[in-house]
């Protein structure tokens, strides 16, 4: 997003914990601030003199040592982040939500006029950033404009740590995924999402939420389209959900509870696979014009990437 937003002609300001990678900001010219969404002072240096904030930051895990954490950075820090736009006199704030937060129905695609069960949020991640997301809409009657986004999952360059979806396009480079779940998801080229955040500054209605994605696949037919795009033969075998929860669960106790150490199979992960996170992007289409880029497109920059910096 730092990228696309210098390229509109933007001056960029961005936060970094002293000891995180910068690799996605080298030779972008944008200014970069140490801080932390934990430390007010350094909020409020940073936001300082700040038109418009995007809030993307958050911890993005499926597993923690200390679940506290996660809802002290995406809670928490979301709401000290957002007290102190509005104290620097910020015109707008997009908030980075997540496609997690929205409801789901049988038979349908999700929408953002839909609100999922407290039941239906499985694990931390997912309550935290719908605590977080609740605390972004509030601001809006204290007098500070937010839009709220809610990116589906993202594939594309730049996904350093990865996240889970660039984490199955890595395993797969790696030959490391024997089997495949029965489960779908909507993908979206991740250079549609940093463009639909800007739009969202530019066009979004404040108090209004924007499903910010495109396809939506199985992971079998994420996986074939990897199969072409590389030519590498991809995981035949189906894996049951059931059993793999099952074990996950021991895995969790075993390795999480007692040895404390990030399990090896993902429970949080398995939970949310169970029911396919199939929505629909067309009010963001419709209102902000975000582009849809084919996702056979995303997934082959996303293969170059891997290769290129010798993550794959």
């Amino acid at each position: 997003m730092a990228r696309s937003l210098t390229a509109k002609g933007y001056q960029v300001r961005a936060l970094a914990r002293p000891r995180s990678s910068t690799l996605t900001l080298e030779n972008t010219g944008v200014e970069i601030v140490q801080g932390d969404l934990e430390n007010r002072e350094s909020l409020a240096r940073a936001l300082k003199g700040c038109q418009a904030v995007f809030h993307c930051a958050a911890l993005y895990t499926f597993w923690s040592r200390d679940p506290k954490e996660v809802y002290r950075v995406n809670v928490d820090g979301t709401k000290t982040l957002l007290q102190e736009a509005l104290a620097a006199g910020a015109e707008k704030v997009v908030y980075t939500s997540t496609v997690s937060t929205i409801g789901l129905a049988k038979g349908a695609e999700g929408t953002e006029e839909m609100q999922p069960a407290w039941k239906d949020l499985k694990g931390h991640y997912k309550r935290s950033k719908w605590l977080g997301e609740q605390e972004a809409l509030k601001m809006n009657s204290s007098g500070l404009p937010v839009v709220v986004v809610n990116p589906t999952a993202p594939v594309g360059p730049w996904d350093v740590k990865p996240t889970p979806t660039g984490g199955i396009i890595r395993d797969f480079l790696r030959r490391r995924l024997p089997a495949y779940v029965n489960t779908g998801m909507n993908l979206v080229d991740v250079e549609d999402v940093a463009i639909g955040h800007i739009l969202a500054m530019e066009r979004g209605r404040p108090g209004h939420r924007y499903i910010l994605g495109h396809q939506n696949m199985t992971l079998k037919e994420m996986l074939d389209l990897l199969a072409k795009i590389t030519g590498l033969k991809g995981p035949r075998f189906r894996a049951p959900l059931g059993p793999l929860i099952g074990l996950s669960r021991l895995d969790y106790w075993a390795e999480g509870k007692l040895l404390r150490r990030q399990p090896i199979l993902p429970l949080e992960g398995l939970l949310v696979a169970q029911k396919p996170m199939y929505v629909s992007s067309g009010k963001a289409v419709r209102e902000l014009g975000m582009p849809q880029s084919p996702i056979e497109g995303a997934l082959g920059k996303a293969v170059r990437w891997f290769k290129e910096y010798g993550r794959a």
